[in-house]
């Protein structure tokens, strides 16, 4: 089946490219050793755009790969966001600078307390480019696999190495957001040695598209991706995702797939590290269970991951959480794929999570939880509802949850 290719390709906007070769990378122990190889080999050029960047044994272990880069005469240009990167500027900043490392800051955050729309517009993307020949896109951020909260396994997230024609997109998206910032910050002119060229020569076979969100001309691309591709679904939709707070489109979209006969599976967080959010998240379950939707809450440790197979052939990885943050304030990068062979790939480490490391909630689960419990989903929907009204998007949840479903 290949209508879900044919109708995004009808959007000018997304832009299939075929010759790529996309490798599926699952948590950091497997994105963190590929990101330093590649680092380590690059020649002339590195773009790394990140959210988080700690100052944890990994934040220092790929500062390292920067700042040995940097020495060999390598243009070394890291972006980090204002708020998640804190913990770099900090610590780190001041070697990375002064071992020839250039570091931008994506709105850098200032006043902790504010509360305006603009605090919210963070570049959320996990981006590098190593030499235009290799990319990596992903929801892994600079910072250790483990987490306090589940300490005896990694955190679970996806990344993916990319090589083929698609690294031109990737690297002219990077580079762009790279002079906007250098321009914001009265940096005009970018130092070293003359970026690498994209690399345009085939790698493999696989046909993918770089999807981005940003506020101007790509604000709805990676919604919109997801919506025609669960719009054509028409065996199985598969989503696995940290943050899951979906509008009123997305809701329909889903439940629509249901009702035509589609089999709908969510992987969520079980081990919250925003529990607001994730309380906000279990009062739909409700709606979603009643309808036939399958649930599965994943209690390893930290789900991270933002992904989703559908029909066995269409994919996706990336940053982008389907929340209102994510697809309609945030900078996001993600990946789409139109190829079995990687989708049959992600589908089975996904199904495995379930299997290994997930437990199944039922309609009944939430019919027994005290009503107090039911009560508080209910307000944590509510504070989610109204601080997406106070950044003056409010449409995109409407409807109230009856907590007594």
């Amino acid at each position: 089946m290949r209508a879900i290719s044919g109708h995004i390709r009808s959007r000018p906007q997304r832009k299939w490219v075929g010759g790529n070769a996309i490798a599926l990378l699952e948590n950091g122990q497997a994105y963190f050793p590929a990101l330093e190889t590649a680092i380590d080999g690059a020649n002339r050029e590195i773009l790394l755009q990140t959210y988080i960047f700690a100052s944890d044994a990994t934040g220092r272990r790929i500062a390292d790969a920067l700042m040995r880069a940097a020495g060999r005469g390598v243009a070394v240009r890291l972006l980090v966001d204002g708020f998640g990167g804190r913990p770099l500027l900090r610590d780190l900043l001041e070697r990375l600078i002064s071992a020839g490392v250039e570091v931008l800051v994506f709105r850098r955050e200032l006043r902790l307390l504010s509360i305006r729309r603009r605090r919210l517009r963070r570049m959320h993307c996990k981006v590098a480019v190593i030499d235009g020949k290799t990319a990596f896109i992903g929801g892994i951020n600079i910072v250790d696999d483990f987490d306090a909260e589940a300490p005896g396994h990694p955190r679970y997230d996806y990344a993916v190495r990319v090589e083929g024609a698609l690294l031109e997109p990737i690297l002219g998206v990077s580079r762009r957001l790279w002079r906007q910032v250098a321009w914001a910050s009265l940096r005009r002119r970018m130092r070293g040695q003359s970026g690498a060229s994209a690399s345009t020569q085939a790698a493999g076979d696989v046909r993918a598209v770089f999807l981005v969100r940003d506020n101007l001309r790509h604000r709805n691309d990676i919604e919109n991706a997801y919506l025609d591709a669960i719009a054509q679904a028409r065996d199985e939709i598969l989503i696995a995702n940290a943050y899951f707070f979906p509008g009123r489109r997305f809701r329909h979209a889903l439940l629509d797939a249901v009702a035509r006969g589609v089999k709908v599976t969510l992987l969520l967080q079980g081990v919250a590290d925003h529990p607001v959010m994730q309380y906000a998240t279990r009062a739909l379950y409700p709606l979603f269970l009643g309808k036939g939707i399958r649930i599965f809450e994943y209690r390893r440790s930290i789900l991270h991951a933002k992904v989703a197979v559908i029909d066995g052939h269409w994919a996706t990885v990336g940053s982008s959480n389907i929340d209102p943050f994510s697809l309609l304030m945030a900078r996001e990068a993600n990946v789409a794929a139109d190829d079995a062979g990687f989708a049959v790939m992600l589908a089975a480490s996904l199904r495995a999570a379930i299997r290994e490391g997930a437990e199944e909630l039922c309609r009944e689960d939430w019919a027994k939880l005290p009503r107090m419990r039911r009560v508080l989903c209910w307000l944590a929907y509510q504070t989610v509802r109204f601080a997406t009204g106070v950044a003056g998007y409010g449409d995109y949840v409407r409807g109230n949850i009856n907590v007594g479903e």
